[in-house]
């Protein structure tokens, strides 16, 4: 047993809490595991206290007794395993703890067996800015390996049957076994001859020379749900490549890609749009016609509306993708200024600008029927 606090070992206090405990000790042993350490052995041996120290801490009778005895309290037979064991039950909690499981036992547990399924696949669609809005049912073509049907995705020739592979056993892996400061490290790796299977063919189908399937043209029918947005991925389980020898279909990740509109823009839910109308009917006030994605609506404009403007419609935007209901569509009202006027026109204008008191400065005074009214009366 070291004399050093355990506590300082792995830079905690003495009121760190278990996830705190857990979070020190896993950043310590990196830093001085044997096999990513400069150190040598000097760096294996403090790799041994600090994993010590954890095994001690992690435990509350034992912390409890070291708090209180100090690492008396902790060592011996009486301290919770054999004598001269200072782990008190093995290396199994120490590896689960740091390694989670991967390697030795636990990686024998968690292995998979039989068939692999097929890797994941992606591909693009594009959508107009209504059918992302809307939703839309889209055929799309794609190449991805499916499972062969002359063999039925078992790799072997018609009327033979694969065998137990006799390179791993059946395992579907081959174990290594390599010395450490610790002991020995098993460590696991797939059988390459079977792929993982466990199941070697002798006698290859002739169509997939006994990879169990083969690239193939295939059209799906994508259902696009309403309110997806621009960048937005949709998960198709089961239509993916088919997996090596009979292993189940991996996943098809179909990536949306949506044109921008004309008229509108989204924010979330939200869509946004511009109305033009002219001067005349901010200034008196009537109705514009504009057209929703929904239908065209006869929108209200107050007299005297100024540009900049904003007319709520509710239930009009996006429809929610994960809800029910529907985002809000904002109309910017935008007042233009009248140009290219002729003479009639601009001296209305300016009679308009007179009777209001407005002072026009400098402007030049036409010379249509006002101004020579004007001339007349002076």
């Amino acid at each position: 047993m070291t004399t050093t606090d355990l506590y300082e070992l792995l830079g905690v206090g003495r009121h760190a809490t278990d996830d705190e405990l857990k979070r020190a000790y896993r950043s310590k042993a990196r830093e001085f595991h044997p096999d990513t350490s400069e150190e040598g052995s000097e760096s294996g041996e403090r790799f041994k206290e600090i994993s010590q120290a954890y095994e001690i801490l992690k435990d509350p009778e034992r912390r409890a007794r070291y708090d209180r005895f100090g690492p008396e309290g902790v060592s011996g037979a009486g301290a919770g395993g054999p004598a001269g064991d200072p782990f008190g039950g093995g290396l199994g909690d120490l590896f689960d703890a740091f390694f989670n499981g991967m390697g030795g036992a636990g990686a024998a547990r968690g292995r998979r067996t039989g068939p692999m399924p097929g890797p994941d696949a992606e591909m693009v669609v594009r959508l107009t800015f209504r059918e992302a809005v809307f939703g839309v049912e889209r055929q799309v073509g794609v190449q991805t390996p499916v499972h062969c049907d002359t063999c039925e995705g078992s790799g072997a020739r018609p009327g033979t049957s694969a065998v137990r592979c006799p390179e791993c056993q059946g395992a579907g892996e081959l174990r290594r076994v390599r010395q450490s400061i610790l002991g020995q490290v098993i460590t696991a790796v797939p059988c390459q001859r079977c792929q993982g299977t466990g199941q070697a063919i002798e006698d290859p189908c002739p169509d997939c020379r006994g990879e169990g399937r083969r690239s193939q043209d295939r059209t799906l029918t994508v259902d696009i749900p309403a309110g997806v947005d621009d960048g937005s991925t949709l998960r198709l389980a089961g239509h993916g490549p088919a997996g090596f020898r009979g292993g189940p279909n991996g996943a098809l990740f179909v990536q949306v890609s949506v044109d921008p509109d004309a008229v509108f823009e989204r924010s979330g839910v939200d869509l946004h749009a511009a109305l033009h109308i002219p001067m005349t009917l901010a200034a008196l006030g009537g109705t514009a016609g504009f057209e929703t994605l929904d239908d065209e609506r006869d929108l209200a404009i107050a007299a005297g509306t100024q540009s900049g403007a904003v007319i709520h419609l509710k239930g009009l935007g996006v429809p929610k993708l994960r809800g029910r209901g529907r985002g809000d569509l904002f109309v910017h009202v935008q007042v233009d200024t009248p140009t290219g006027l002729d003479d009639g026109q601009r001296e209305l204008l300016h009679a308009l600008a007179e009777a209001r008191g407005e002072d026009l400065g400098s402007a030049p005074q036409g010379e249509g029927i006002f101004s020579k009214i004007r001339s007349a009366l002076s």
